[in-house]
Parts: C-alpha cells; structure tokens; sequence
C-alpha cells in the first residue's frame, strides 16, 4: 500500500543495531544476557524471600515484592526481542508486536512510577503516624492501591498506544532498541504534533505528578525525623527512606528527560543511552539497594540461604 508518490507503509520493523561488527555484538549480547539475568535473579529473590519469610509480612515489603515483580516483567516485555536483533540485525518485529511491546512497556513502566509514590505515602504514614499505621495501611488497602495503580497505568498505555498505532509508518528502522513512543512517533508519516502533547500529558500524570507528591511525603518525613531525639531513631528512620529515595532518583531522572524533555532539545542517540539506563540499570540495582541497606532483607535472605543448604539431602 502506498502514501502518495514515495512512501510506504511499513508492517514491520527492525531495530538499529548496535554493531556491525560480528565480534562486538557477540560481546553486547553476553553483556545484555548477564545483565538480564541478574535482573532476573535479583529480584526473584526478592520476591522469594518476602512471599516465604514471616518477618516481612508489612506493607512496606508487600510493595517491595511487587515492585520487584514488575521489574521482571518490564525487562522480560524488552530484552528478549533485544538480545535476538543483537544477534541478527534483520530480525523484525511486526506492527503488532511492537504495539504489544510499546503498551506492556509503557504500562508497566508506568506502574512502577505509580507504585513508589504508593511507597513513598507508605513511608510517611509509618514515620509520621506510626500509632495509626496498621489501622491506615491495611492489607486490603495496600491491595487496592495496587489495583488502582496498575488500571490506571494500562489505561492510560491503552490510549497512548492506540492512538500512536492509528498512524501509517513510512519508515521500517526504529532508532533504539524496543519500540518506545518517541522512536516511533519519528517514523510517521503524517503530522504528530497532537501525539506529542498526548506523551507529555501522560509523562505529567506518570512522573510529574507522582513525584511532586514523593516530594511532599519527604518534607513531611524529614520534618518529623528532625524532631526525634535519638541519633539512632533518627538513623533508622532515614535508612528506611534512603533506598526508597535511590531508586526514585534513579528511576523518575531518566525517564523524565526522555519523556518530558522539549523535542527540539531531544536527541535519539541520547533516549537511547537514557532507555538502557531504565531499562537495565534502575531493575538491576533495585534489589541491590534494598538488600544491601535493610537489615531485614539480609536477614531474610541469610534465613531463606540457609532453610535451602540445611534442606539438601546429604
């Protein structure tokens, strides 16, 4: 099917290799794959360890083991399809498949921003009003926040990604590694002024809005710290919130100048490299941040170690 006198819809897609070179891509591959599976194990274990250990049924690590499952599945939406185009740059993916990709994408990445705002209220009700924590944050809210968090990041995926995959395509390469809404707004043939504005509105309620409420739970968290007369209060209030604010740094940072940034400022070289940052590096460290900053985790998971070595046959 044609558009005019040149162009052409494109059905399929092929994303831009990294390297031509056979030998640096066998090395981008290996260094992808580890990377992933460190993802993979990191956070499964987190998810172990809280589902098994009865030491860590609260809020705080109901939250933790779901922001853990999100994780997985972000990076699983994403690196599989990488791993096969680093291997064979003619691997394509259909039009389908990549609005299937660019939906659990943005839904689930989505979802993570939303969960550690929900972390973040989590943590100033726990240090503000710890006499009213557990009757504020009871299991059945903690699920509904959950809930709601998770249908409002796919609603808003749905019609984004709708509306993206209503345009004819004229180009067949996509600029980047998955098919993320910016690379692929650049290969439409007509007009996307309107879609734009629709990514920016969507990027304000995802990572503006959430993160100017992380914001406001923080002035409150410090404030009542500060009036605790205990050094060691003080410390362990604020190595309860320091992991959590990491990965919020981490996490809101990158997106922010992909998705918020002005697109005459934007470069696709620079999404690209900010893309592998959320993509690998914030799922990566999360478990490490978690694990290596809160005892109870350690504790969990020297627990959980040694529950597997004494239950080996000998």
């Amino acid at each position: 099917m044609h558009v005019g006198t040149n162009q052409t819809i494109t059905t399929e897609f092929v994303f831009r290799p990294f390297s031509i070179v056979p030998t640096m891509q066998w090395l981008l591959f290996m260094l992808f794959l580890l990377l992933y599976l460190t993802i993979i194990t990191g956070n499964t274990s987190i998810i172990w360890v809280v589902h098994t250990d009865h030491a860590l049924q609260s809020p705080m690590y109901f939250f933790l083991g779901n922001l853990a499952l999100l994780e997985v599945c972000y990076t699983t939406t994403v690196v599989p399809q990488m791993l096969a185009s680093i291997l064979d740059p003619h691997t394509t993916i259909s039009l389908t498949g990549c609005g299937i990709q660019m939906f659990l994408f943005v839904a689930l990445g989505s979802t993570d921003c939303f969960l550690l705002a929900i972390m973040a209220y989590d943590r100033y009700v726990a240090i503000c009003h710890p006499l009213l924590y557990p009757l504020v944050m009871t299991r059945k809210l903690c699920l509904h926040l959950v809930i709601i968090a998770l249908s409002l990041a796919f609603l808003l995926s749905l019609e984004l990604t709708a509306l993206i995959f209503a345009m004819s395509f004229c180009k067949h390469q996509i600029n980047h590694f998955l098919c993320d809404v910016p690379p692929m707004l650049r290969l439409a043939c007509a007009d996307v002024h309107i879609h734009q504005t629709v990514m920016f509105s969507v990027g304000v309620i995802v990572l503006t809005i959430p993160f100017l409420l992380i914001c406001l739970s923080y002035v409150f968290i410090v404030a009542a710290v500060l009036r605790i007369h205990s050094s060691q209060g003080r410390h362990q209030a604020f190595s309860t919130c320091s992991s959590h604010l990491t990965v919020v740094l981490l996490q809101y940072g990158c997106c922010s100048l992909v998705y918020l940034r002005p697109k005459s400022r934007s470069s696709e070289e620079e999404d690209r490299q900010l893309a592998l940052i959320y993509t690998f590096a914030t799922p990566m460290l999360n478990p490490l941040i978690y694990s290596l900053r809160n005892k109870d985790i350690k504790g969990a998971l020297r627990r959980a170690v040694r529950r597997t070595i004494i239950s080996q046959p000998r």
